[in-house]
């Protein structure tokens, strides 16, 4: 498995570190340990695969608990907490963990969401239609998307998102500085009249 491959190589440098820190010489791990000084260099180098019997007396001399040594990865509860909010009619659930981007979403768009207001602002929209049908306005392109099809557009370009007015939408979100492209299906529709540009407003599209 990848964490245990990961977890292993990082033993060598675990040992020498924690034996400088201890300001002890191979020889003087060798002569508590019993186990010959070539032997502990290759250890180091990760040229010998650590084993239990090799670790076990290294962590004794060098005074440390072997998870020091080994590290093992810590196994943690891998839902994510799930708080919704409201933004306008939009209820709004993040599904990312970390601060990173992008950051993922779940919106879920009532049907008197339907009046068009292009924003524009800095960063990468994803969008997939979870159910529902979503209207989306990109510059002059106004299209509908309807469960299982896909959007992606630079946010620098005037857009609006939401529901056509026949029902709710559900939508999963990815939003950052940066994206990958893939195929949009879309369906072309009328051009909408545009807004001035101003600042993202995470109760329009968030």
């Amino acid at each position: 498995m990848p964490a245990i491959a990961a977890t292993l190589d990082q033993i060598p440098a675990r040992i020498r570190a924690l034996r400088e820190r201890r300001d002890k010489s191979l020889a003087d791990v060798a002569a508590l340990t019993g186990i010959s000084k070539s032997t502990l260099s290759r250890l180091e180098s990760g040229q010998r695969r650590p084993s239990l019997e090799l670790l076990l007396p290294v962590a004794a001399a060098l005074a440390v608990p072997l998870d020091e040594i080994v590290g093992a990865p810590r196994v943690v509860d891998p839902r994510v907490p799930q708080r919704p909010a409201r933004s306008g009619g939009r209820v709004i659930v993040s599904l990312s963990r970390t601060q990173g981007e992008p950051k993922a979403y779940k919106l879920t768009i009532p049907a008197h969401e339907n009046t068009p207001r292009l924003r524009t602002h800095t960063g990468y929209e994803w969008l997939y239609v979870l159910s529902g049908t979503l209207r989306l306005v990109l510059a002059d392109c106004d299209v509908e998307l309807g469960p299982g099809e896909v959007a992606e557009f630079d946010t620098r370009h005037p857009h609006w998102f939401g529901s056509t007015g026949s029902g709710p939408v559900e939508v999963l979100s990815l939003f950052g500085k940066q994206g990958e492209r893939i195929h949009v299906r879309t369906r072309p529709r009328t051009r909408p009249r545009t807004g001035p540009a101003d600042p993202p407003d995470p109760g329009e599209e968030r």
